[in-house]
């Protein structure tokens, strides 16, 4: 499964995570680093609006017994 940490970027204080979104679509060929973003902004609106939000791409592995 994949899915994107986003953070805020805080100099002062450190980052902060502000949510994890799982990756659902079925084209990979559609996911770039704006429509990324942009599913941000829906999503957390204020935290992105201000320019200091990134984001990590992460893949969890589930264990099949």
């Amino acid at each position: 499964m994949v899915a994107y940490e986003f953070y805020s970027r805080d100099e002062k204080r450190g980052d902060k995570l502000i949510g994890i979104l799982p990756e659902r679509r079925n084209r990979p060929e559609r996911v770039n680093q704006e429509s990324i973003m942009n599913w941000a902004k829906t999503v957390f609106p204020k935290m992105v609006e201000n320019g200091n939000v990134f984001f990590i791409r992460v893949t969890f592995f589930t264990e099949v017994k």
